[in-house]
């Protein structure tokens, strides 16, 4: 089998059917509004019912296109465990959906506090640390204060009662005829579940692991000081010595690929060189909002911006905890970031 990347299922699955990539496994797509728009879930047979892997976002749409696959794609066999990678909304928006039909949740612990906590935590408006964080990023206070409603949680995640199952590192389960390995990755989401199969060479990825795109590494104004990317490395470097050219990952976007290990080595050479680049640009002192350009080499637009923004505190955050920068506030009460001599 070579190293390089390969596509064995080239063709994504329609909105109401099915893609068999494996015995016992069904790849399921969801569409997303937004520019990645979609989702990947899974559907492992446990021969008098399914578990499926992670739900799509909340909304009516998303709900039909569930009904329709439960009725056809699964046969009518009922769905009887729902294990969730992690808490961002296009995977455990469905979750508590799932659980009012008796579906029982599987999902590690960090994921379901985060998920619980924001469904509860609706903001009309812009708290004060949050008009903190975006003017400490170099946006001017008129432009944030002029925006409309902040996004939230419960827009687009159904609410989720108590109760869950919880998916610990190390751990082993069973489904799909196979027992299964949790390892937990960190840096695109706190303690991010991925399923790495004991049987054969099968790998549930969520956003762990995906062939053609990075998942976002993001700062925001819940924890400003912290390093998810120095997180986000550690792990892949940590899977590096998991992987093997032969499995087959099955991610949460974008196609099933094979080759993890060259797509590990890609994903850390090019954080590498993004904050090498980052580091040169920064002779000059820029606030975040600035450093755009070197980072992402691309105009950023208006549906992109807070993604961008968080990854770039990311990697700038990374930067000063490896001793690379410096920063101090400048008289509008923005960080200004100085590569050091």
């Amino acid at each position: 089998m070579t190293e390089a990347l390969q596509h064995p299922f080239p063709d994504a699955p329609g909105e109401f059917a099915a893609v068999k990539v494996a015995p016992g496994i069904l790849w399921l797509r969801l569409p997303l509004p937004m520019a990645l728009d979609h989702v990947n879930v899974y559907a492992l047979d446990d021969g008098d019912g399914w578990t499926i892997v992670d739900t799509g976002m909340s909304s009516k749409r998303t709900k039909a296109i569930w009904q329709g696959l439960m009725t056809v794609p699964l046969a009518g066999k009922p769905v009887t465990r729902l294990i969730v990678t992690h808490h961002h909304p296009d995977h455990v928006g469905l979750a508590g959906w799932f659980q009012g039909q008796g579906v029982e949740l599987l999902i590690p612990r960090t994921a379901w506090l985060y998920a619980r906590m924001l469904t509860l935590d609706e903001q009309r408006e812009h708290v004060p640390e949050s008009l903190l964080f975006q003017t400490r990023a170099g946006i001017d206070p008129d432009d944030i204060t002029a925006r409309e409603r902040p996004f939230n949680f419960c827009d687009v995640v159904a609410p989720m009662p108590l109760g869950f199952t919880r998916l610990n590192e190390g751990q082993t389960l069973t489904a799909g005829g196979r027992r299964w390995a949790v390892h937990l990755g960190q840096g695109h989401a706190p303690d991010h579940a991925t399923l790495w199969s004991l049987d054969d060479h099968v790998i549930l990825g969520g956003d762990q692991f995906l062939a053609t795109i990075t998942p976002n590494i993001g700062v925001y104004a819940t924890e400003p000081e912290a390093d998810p990317l120095s997180e986000w490395l550690t792990s892949c470097r940590h899977f590096r010595t998991l992987a093997t050219p032969d499995q087959l990952v099955l991610p949460g976007h974008k196609l099933p690929f094979t080759g993890l290990p060259t797509r590990l080595d890609q994903i850390i050479a090019s954080h590498d060189s993004a904050l090498t680049r980052l580091e040169a640009q920064l002779s000059t002192p820029a606030t975040a909002v600035q450093c755009f350009p070197p980072l992402f080499r691309r105009a950023i637009g208006p549906g992109e911006f807070g993604l961008a923004l968080a990854e770039t505190v990311a990697h700038l955050n990374c930067l000063l905890h490896q001793g690379r920068v410096r920063r101090h506030l400048s008289g509008q009460g923005a960080w200004l970031w100085q590569a050091l001599p």
